[in-house]
């Protein structure tokens, strides 16, 4: 049997699957088994990780539809919480930080807070990079966006007010999948409601709709504070809630809650 935990950060949820067990095995089919919301144990994505006596951690993220990607804000906190709650059910020594080795970098995560199962933590997700305002034709319209990477490339439309359903999922797509993304980006459509409070929609990348995103909320504070004269210390608030993001001279710095759904086994057969 497969070890298998599942933990969500607001709605955007992943699976853990440790990497020693899946060694050889093709992760983009396997993760679209496991994701299925009817037929699997269901998620945004899968997290194959593994985790040094110390407590740090490594992590190798497969989306929804088997691509890979370099980080998600959310999956890290994710992991960190696992790591926080396989180390109490083995009677180990808390942690105070959570060090983790990701594909866009080591990201360290303090703890903030913990109730039951949810722990919350201040991510240091480091600098943003390539911030840059730019006009996109994409599906019939041309908008004005602010692109970037956070340890995954980011696409953020300030608008006045956000997109209704059929304008959403007629621009997600088009600019997750727009020529001018080598790789496809992430996208966030963003209202300044204030200059300390932003509101977003997500389309991310391989996996469409989600309710919340850790570097997503990051991009679209970047965006707001770069492009929209916000405040460097905002409050984003998705579908599924609200994180705070800070922007100092430090980097990006990510906080809000994670918590365990369960840990235990996938039962049917893998073959």
């Amino acid at each position: 049997m497969l070890t298998l935990a599942k933990a969500h950060a607001y709605g955007n949820d992943f699976l853990f699957v440790p990497s020693q067990q899946v060694d050889g095995r093709r992760l983009d089919q396997l993760t679209r088994r496991l994701c299925e919301r009817h037929t699997g144990a269901g998620g945004d994505g899968v997290i194959y990780y593994a985790v040094a006596p110390d407590g740090t951690a490594q992590m190798r993220l497969v989306n929804a539809d088997g691509s890979p990607s370099e980080l998600s804000g959310n999956g890290l906190r994710c992991l960190a919480a696992l790591v926080m709650h396989q180390r109490a059910i083995a009677g180990l020594v808390p942690l105070r930080d959570v060090r983790v080795a990701t594909d866009a970098g080591l990201k360290t995560l303090a703890l903030a807070g913990q109730d039951g199962g949810r722990y919350t933590f201040r991510a240091a997700l480091g600098h943003p990079e390539r911030v840059v305002e730019e006009s996109i034709a994409v599906a019939g319209e041309t908008l004005t966006v602010s692109t970037l990477a956070i340890g995954n490339p980011q696409c953020v439309a300030l608008m006045t007010a956000l997109p209704d359903r059929e304008r959403f999922h007629r621009l997600g797509p088009g600019l997750a999948t727009h020529a001018r993304f080598a790789e496809g980006t992430n996208v966030e459509f963003a209202v300044i409601d204030a200059p300390d409070r932003v509101s977003i929609l997500i389309w991310e990348r391989g996996v469409g709709p989600t309710h919340a995103s850790g570097t997503g909320a990051c991009a679209a504070a970047i965006a707001a504070i770069a492009h929209g004269g916000a405040q460097r210390d905002i409050q984003v608030t998705a579908p599924g809630g609200t994180q705070r993001v800070e922007w100092t001279d430090e980097g990006i710095f990510l906080t809000g809650w994670a918590e365990i759904l369960f840990d235990g086994h996938w039962v049917p057969s893998l073959d």
